[in-house]
């Protein structure tokens, strides 16, 4: 039965592919903003089972969102809700099929160890936010088993500092509820294997986008004080919706 829900799903994902790829490639050429990679990364979503719900409010306008990472559906569900640009490490740009489709959502591709790139990296930041595409980022640089979270890296947050004109952040929890322990996706487990049993897995996934209350990077002094903000905002998310009677957390 595994195999054959996993050949559903991956049936669903290609159909949702073939459906919004032709469209989007037509929006390129007459050079319109095209919705479809949005549409694409809702349908994938649902396609491998996931259902999506959100908790809170998207802020209006230009957005920064900074996030959790469990598994490679944050990536379908927050775009699927968001539409955002992701930023995500140059090593996917050469992945099979998967590097030039992350191009068609504008995803930003960046070096985390040429240190001489990091100017030329904000500068592109700042393109995209300026654009009004929201940009999402996982500042803990990989994923988790989601009971908690790793050290946020700041470094890329630099593109905050001086802020441009009217982006807010919004931390964003992603909570898979008691599934998160049986889809996350860390350690020494291949990507195929991961994918493999997620995909295979039985009934919906539910996954919750908890968005949180939104900040203004004008009132941090630096890209350290974004970061501790931001964490503070998801591990308390964490800690609460772990132990709902809850109503504080130890510091961080």
């Amino acid at each position: 039965m595994d195999g054959l829900r996993r050949a559903r799903r991956i049936a669903a994902l290609v159909a949702s592919l073939v459906l919004c790829l032709i469209p989007h490639l037509l929006w390129r050429i007459v050079r319109r903003r095209s919705p479809w990679p949005r549409l694409f990364l809702a349908l994938a979503a649902r396609s491998v089972g996931a259902r999506v719900r959100i908790d809170g409010r998207p802020h209006d306008g230009d957005m920064f969102l900074l996030a959790n990472h469990v598994s490679w559906i944050d990536i379908l569900a927050l775009g699927g809700a968001t539409g955002a640009a992701f930023v995500s490490h140059d090593g996917v740009a050469g992945w099979p099929v998967i590097g030039r489709l992350a191009a068609q959502n504008n995803t930003l591709f960046v070096s985390r160890e040429r240190r001489g790139a990091l100017s030329g990296q904000i500068d592109a930041l700042r393109a995209a936010l300026m654009g009004h595409q929201p940009v999402a980022l996982f500042p803990e640089g990989t994923t988790s088993d989601g009971s908690g979270l790793l050290p946020f890296k700041p470094s890329l947050l630099a593109v905050l500092l001086p802020p441009p004109r009217s982006v807010m952040i919004q931390p964003v929890h992603i909570d898979y509820g008691s599934a998160t322990g049986n889809i996350a996706w860390y350690g020494d487990e291949g990507a195929g294997a991961n994918a493999r049993r997620v995909m295979g897995r039985k009934g919906p996934l539910y996954v919750t986008l908890r968005f949180l209350e939104p900040f203004d990077p004008a009132s941090c002094a630096d890209r350290k004080v974004i970061a501790a903000l931001a964490r503070d905002r998801i591990a308390q998310s964490i800690g609460a919706h772990q132990n709902p009677s809850a109503s504080a957390l130890p510091p961080v």
